[in-house]
């Protein structure tokens, strides 16, 4: 599924747009002028609304597309203050591990045309956008994290391939004033993968099973264990490397190997870096990379949209090949879809994505983060990882 994922084609923007133009198909017969209002970040996916949103008016004159700078962790709260009164979106990207909680409170509409898009999506993509049998949403981009590296402090032949290797690597590690390697160890989203051990899941193998978080389990225990042990060569306190502090420290070239997203990629790249990109290392008693967390970036349609079929249209047109180039070529994320793009940096994202598991999408999900990140945080610092996890199970599952 991904041998093609990371060819050097660079796609001019006359050919992209001309082969949407073979695909399109019309909105609406009405010559109705009907303004869509679309939620989306900046820094890139900004820039791919607008192009695509150019696009789509060439085809459909009648319809266009208006662009808001609304974050993507931000949308799902504003969906629910603003859908109801009418003055939300048409459409808005939120994460896919949103998806229950979006359904379960009617914010967002099925896809009404899932079948033109799911031939295409990635396995993950489509598990991810599927909510009790049903798709919603139009997938836009694929993630997981990998292994960062600056070149400049590390070469690729050294790039540890297993968290033991890792440790070891960090201990000699004696570059003055640089660290050997970062993540944010109190965010959830990465320490998620101490606990995946034998198969271990959260919510279990299908990511449903909300009466057992799965993380207070034997193997889970004993992944956080060992994630705690890091922490005996790299002294730093849980708060003192975040996600946004240690963005900055890799970013000034100050860590030779970092846990991050291809969200990163232009940033860093953009910085002067020369960094590589690897899957994560294997754990203890494992033989292949660390299982990580896929995302999916969902153009939702909104239950208060004025427009529902156009904009059930304008989201599928975001998911054909020659948008979701368009895309990857502007943002240097993944393609939910699977499409050659000219990003040199997949390869290492789409090494890693191959042993990712997606996010479960149940309304539990919305306890989870706070309740893991202070875990993780805490275990981190010192805590009783087998207390801390039995705590963070009960806030998922009963609430208490």
């Amino acid at each position: 599924m991904f041998k093609n994922f990371f060819l050097p084609i660079v796609v001019p923007a006359i050919l992209v747009f001309a082969g949407c133009i073979k695909q399109a198909v019309p909105a609406s017969s009405a010559p109705v002028n009907v303004e869509l209002l679309v939620w989306e970040s900046a820094n890139g996916p900004d820039e791919f609304i607008k192009q695509a949103g150019e696009a789509y008016t060439s085809l459909h004159p009648n319809v266009t597309i208006k662009f808001a700078n609304v974050g993507l962790r931000d949308s799902v709260r504003q969906i629910a203050l603003t859908g109801p009164a009418k003055v939300g979106p048409d459409l808005f990207a939120a994460p896919h591990d949103r998806l229950g909680e979006l359904v379960t409170n009617g914010h967002i509409l099925p896809a009404a045309n899932a079948d033109s898009i799911k031939d295409n999506l990635l396995d993950a993509c489509l598990t991810a956008t599927t909510y009790n049998g049903v798709q919603y949403g139009y997938p836009v981009s694929a993630e997981t994290y990998a292994l960062f590296y600056n070149k400049v402090l590390i070469h690729e032949s050294e790039v540890p391939k297993t968290w033991t290797s890792m440790i070891n690597y960090i201990k000699n590690f004696d570059v003055e004033g640089k660290y050997a390697f970062l993540m944010d160890v109190g965010n959830a989203y990465y320490s998620i993968i101490f606990t995946t051990k034998g198969g271990n899941r959260l919510f279990g193998p299908d990511g449903t099973d909300t009466k057992n978080t799965n993380l207070n389990s034997e193997s889970a225990v004993a992944g956080m264990e060992f994630f705690q042990s890091i922490r005996q060569v790299l002294s730093v306190p849980a708060a003192d490397i975040s996600t946004s502090l240690a963005d900055d420290i890799f970013r000034t070239g100050n860590a030779a190997m970092y846990i991050s997203g291809p969200w990163n990629v232009r940033r860093f790249v953009g910085a002067g870096l020369d960094i590589g990109i690897a899957p994560l290392p294997s754990l203890p008693g494992e033989n292949t990379p660390a299982a990580s967390f896929s995302g999916t970036r969902v153009m939702f349609v909104s239950a208060y949209s004025s427009h529902p079929d156009e904009a059930n249209d304008f989201g599928a047109f975001l998911a054909s090949p020659r948008m979701q180039q368009l895309r990857a070529n502007i943002t240097n994320t993944l393609p939910a879809i699977d499409v050659p793009t000219s990003n040199p940096y997949a390869a290492g994202f789409v090494e890693q994505l191959k042993y990712a598991f997606p996010m479960p999408s149940v309304p539990s999900m919305t306890k989870f983060w706070d309740a893991m990140n202070a875990a993780s945080a805490n275990i981190w610092n010192g805590a009783n990882v087998k207390l801390e996890l039995d705590t963070c199970n009960a806030i998922i599952v009963t609430g208490n």
